[in-house]
């Protein structure tokens, strides 16, 4: 059963940083190319980021370019989003999936059962 376990958000000021972590489980990380989407209430999945299997390449929103970097520990099966320059537009709820870019904004919550799926989410609100 794949498992997308995601941490780090919380509260902080404009201009602020956060590190979100996601620990997966339930089948070969290494291998998947693995992608961070968001959320804000009313609105669909926007894509964030995508990363490769092996780390080296990586594509980011324009929205956040400059600003976000992504990274993974195959070894310890876990996936970043480094967030500086907090604004107050990224405030969402923050997911990671096991999916491509092109099908990030469609995947469903890992609570159904399936090959590839998003984690339950890890909420970043930035407010002064």
């Amino acid at each position: 059963e794949v498992q997308l376990v995601e941490s780090g958000g919380g509260l902080v000021q404009p201009g602020g940083s956060l590190r979100l972590s996601c620990v997966a489980s339930g089948f070969p990380f290494s291998k998947y190319t693995m992608s961070w989407v968001r959320q804000t209430p009313g609105k669909g999945l926007e894509w964030v980021s995508t990363i490769n299997s092996g780390g080296d390449t990586t594509t980011y929103a324009d929205s956040v370019k400059g600003r976000f970097t992504a990274s993974r520990d195959n070894a310890k099966n876990t996936l970043y989003l480094q967030l500086n320059s907090l604004k107050t537009e990224d405030a969402a709820m923050y997911y990671c999936a096991n999916v491509y870019r092109g099908s990030s904004t469609a995947v469903e919550s890992c609570t159904v059962p399936s090959t590839y799926c998003r984690g339950q989410g890890t909420q970043v609100t930035v407010s002064s």
